[in-house]
């Protein structure tokens, strides 16, 4: 099928034939016309972000909730540079998506906002795939779409300005992607991971992202077993409900949970790359055996090097490695026997005290996880507040969980909430955000969630510090008030900006802010006023 139409109807249409339906961005003279008409000719939804970078923050949580391949557009110059942190993210967390970047005219190099944006992309680690021509845009931009599942990061698409206006025939061009490489595990590595798992007498399955698929597979191994089960924190979730699921695996762990590792000596890993948090730095790998399954190559043996690695499909691993131990009659392990999944889920309790004038971040959250909406989709901006968040607040499934870490960032989380909830409407979308994350990011981009109308509740905690540097004076006994800030209200702001927002200073106002929540219509902000000095320290 073909037709003649202006490059930007053209990538307009090929987009809208990869079935997006959704495009975040942000207007400029290099793609506007672009998002009209993907808008006006082709039913598609844009939604405008205030800062270029949102944009492909919203795009990447749009991906991870969906399923889908998402979509951000930004004009050149200082439009994609202000997309640098975010293209990190997403590049480091494997999120297919694309951005189509405009670029200066290809007969203006003097123009003002020229810049190399192919060397610019490449430092992010992000893909580029260029615009050749105008009469190859069907090719190029299904190129962008095939690379960005097929190596599952971004890839940042650069149309030049001039090329917009241009006539050209229109040829549908869609690649099909098959996105699941199924390997299967045979030969001696298999056989001899087989063995250290078959002798193990205290073994453990630990999930990663990349084995979310796997869960059932994953479950029949570890009650073949008799092994608990874990996740690193990218998979919470994953094994809710499972009598033996004792959580996240490394430095998020409970204090009973953490001995519990330490005293296994098989740990089975699927889909993780084993960083230095899941492993606390390698001390809880030591004196046991290691066996590591993944489809991606360079995710076995950075951290550390397992004593046997499999690239091969984690559901179809763990169902071989069920099969071989039916096969030999061995008897389950017993470990889970005598555990108390109660004490090896359990993290300390909060504090009842108070400080005049603030409230106790760990008791808030205790609260806050009884009283938010159960089908919640939980997002968590970066920072010293999010360890305790991670550990205490739960999320339905891995799906409904975003974490905004892949970068160390902080200032991330509200794009990505903002994103989330477009991808499930008919969800509330919780974000915890630190208040130094909310200056940098949040408020922003706050009257954006508030225009669109979403579902979205902000905890906001707030000790007018930035608490980690905070917390490094303090230790070394010096001075903090560098780290300090008198920030405004952020409750107030959140009026300012459309919506309705509390602060709360005792248990008595938190009470009155969750019970505020059940009349809530649109953003809804809790300001948690806490004691800079009274903040539990990161479990990282």
């Amino acid at each position: 099928m073909s037709s003649s139409l202006h490059v930007y109807q053209s990538i307009a249409r090929a987009t809208h034939e990869h079935g997006v339906e959704t495009m975040f961005g942000l207007m400029g003279d290099a793609n506007l016309f672009m998002v009209d008409s993907f808008v006006r000719d082709f039913g598609g939804r844009f939604v405008p972000a205030a800062h270029e970078g949102s944009s492909v923050l919203m795009a990447l949580a749009y991906t991870h909730v969906s399923g889908k391949v998402g979509v951000a557009t930004v004009t050149h110059g200082p439009a994609l540079t202000n997309c640098m942190t975010a293209l990190t993210e997403a590049a480091r967390g494997h999120v297919p998506m694309v951005i189509l970047a405009g670029d200066t005219p290809t007969d203006n190099p003097r123009h003002l906002q020229s810049i190399d944006q192919r060397e610019l992309v490449k430092t992010t680690g992000a893909g580029f795939e260029q615009l050749r021509a105008p009469d190859t845009v069907g090719k190029d931009v299904a190129r962008a779409f095939y690379r960005a599942q097929v190596e599952r990061r971004p890839i940042v698409l650069n149309m030049p300005a001039d090329f917009m206006w241009q006539e050209i025939t229109h040829d549908l061009q869609v690649l099909d992607v098959f996105t699941t490489p199924g390997g299967v595990a045979e030969g001696d590595t298999l056989d001899n991971a087989i063995g250290m798992i078959a002798s193990a007498r205290r073994p453990l399955i630990l999930a990663g992202a990349g084995a979310v698929a796997a869960r059932a597979q994953l479950i029949k191994l570890a009650d073949r077993l008799e092994a608990p089960l874990a996740t690193t924190l990218k998979a919470k979730g994953l094994f809710n409900d499972h009598p033996f699921n004792i959580d996240i695996f490394g430095t998020l762990s409970t204090p009973a949970a953490y001995e519990l590792i330490v005293q296994s000596d098989c740990i089975v890993c699927f889909g993780t790359a084993l960083h230095d948090f899941t492993t606390d730095r390698g001390k809880l790998m030591k004196d046991k055996r290691i066996v590591q399954i993944d489809v991606e190559p360079a995710a076995i043996g950075g951290g550390l090097h397992p004593d046997a690695a499999l690239v091969a499909d984690a559901e179809l691993t763990a169902q071989t490695i069920v099969y071989w131990l039916d096969q030999a009659e061995i008897p389950p392990s017993g470990f889970t026997r005598d555990l108390d999944i109660d004490l090896l889920t359990t993290h300390p309790a909060g504090k009842e005290n108070e400080t005049p004038g603030y409230v106790n971040f760990v008791y808030a959250l205790e609260r806050l996880e009884q009283a938010l909406p159960d089908n919640r989709l939980l997002v968590t901006d970066g920072g010293r507040f999010m360890t305790e968040v991670w550990c205490r607040v739960s999320a339905p499934d891995p799906q409904s969980f975003v974490c905004t870490v892949n970068f160390g960032s902080i200032g991330l989380g509200l794009q990505e909430a903002i994103g989330a909830g477009v991808a499930a409407p008919d969800r509330p979308v919780v974000m915890f955000t630190g208040d130094g994350g909310f200056m940098m990011g949040g408020i922003n981009e706050f009257n954006t969630a508030v225009r669109l109308g979403l579902d979205l509740i902000v905890i906001v905690a707030n000790d007018s510090a930035y608490g980690a540097e905070h917390i490094q004076f303090i230790d070394r006994k010096m001075d903090p008030s560098l780290t300090e800030f008198h920030w405004p209200s952020f409750a107030q702001t959140a009026k300012a900006l459309g919506a309705d927002g509390v602060e709360v200073h005792s248990k008595a106002e938190l009470e009155a802010a969750l019970a505020a929540l059940e009349t809530r219509k649109g953003p809804f902000l809790i300001e948690l006023k806490l004691d800079p000095n009274d903040v539990p320290r990161m479990r990282i």
